[in-house]
């Protein structure tokens, strides 16, 4: 089905509350074709999509949730992505009620901000605000925070490419944290993220509870999360 320009701006505006009814798929490969003569266009229209969505997710839970799905699945694997980033979360989608509990409190502050991306050493880190150097401690008293300009660099990451734990018929970059011995115990290394493009530079992301039974690792996606990076001039 072929998807007009008026179409794909219709669903990232969320027309009438229609977010997520559209097809997803469809939206996205008009927006790829747009982005070789329109990539700032492009990567807005698909950014606003991603956060739209998110919105949802407090009005019709099931769409919102099945759209991000079948967004993260029709997403390419990333290449070459360096440098910072801007972060924004999406959405929470462990539970309902513990999800409304967690909106509520990021909604007032949400200290992270973005991640910063190695290519060459295939690794990276988080961007948060200056004042987790300090309010960080709290929590992980012998964690050592790095300065980033006015931001706090920390939980460092390697990144590899492989199939998604949930989706397995889509390549995801692995941001892992279990690989960073440095990282604290308490919360941080349990933490795998995967991260797929939709179009350039923009980045869809789940935040998965890696947890043991037995010999058998599973994994649940608490979160999902988008990144947004300067275009390739």
């Amino acid at each position: 089905m072929e998807v007009s320009r008026e179409g794909v701006q219709k669903l990232v505006s969320l027309d009438e509350g229609d977010g997520g009814k559209g097809n997803v798929k469809d939206i996205v490969d008009e927006l790829r074709k747009t982005a070789p003569t329109d990539p700032e266009g492009a990567q807005q229209r698909a950014w606003t999509l991603i956060k739209n969505l998110g919105s949802q997710l407090s009005k019709d839970r099931d769409t919102a949730m099945n759209s991000l799905a079948e967004l993260f699945a029709h997403g390419d694997k990333p290449s070459g992505l360096d440098g910072p980033t801007v972060g924004a979360l999406v959405g929470w989608t462990a539970q309902p009620i513990a999800d409304r509990a967690m909106s509520t409190i990021t909604s007032l502050w949400l200290p992270w901000v973005g991640k910063r991306f190695d290519a060459q050493d295939n690794s990276g880190d988080n961007l948060m605000e200056g004042v987790v150097r300090v309010l960080g401690r709290l929590v992980w008293p012998i964690y050592k925070f790095k300065s980033y300009g006015d931001k706090t660099s920390g939980f460092g990451f390697k990144t590899w490419t492989e199939p998604g734990k949930l989706d397995p018929s889509t390549e995801v970059l692995v941001i892992d944290y279990k690989s960073v011995p440095s990282n604290p115990k308490f919360l941080i290394r349990s933490i795998r993220d995967e991260l797929v493009q939709l179009v350039p530079g923009v980045y869809l992301g789940k935040m998965l509870w890696r947890s043991q039974k037995g010999s058998q690792e599973r994994h649940t996606l608490l979160a999902y999360f988008a990144l947004k990076s300067d275009l390739v001039k």
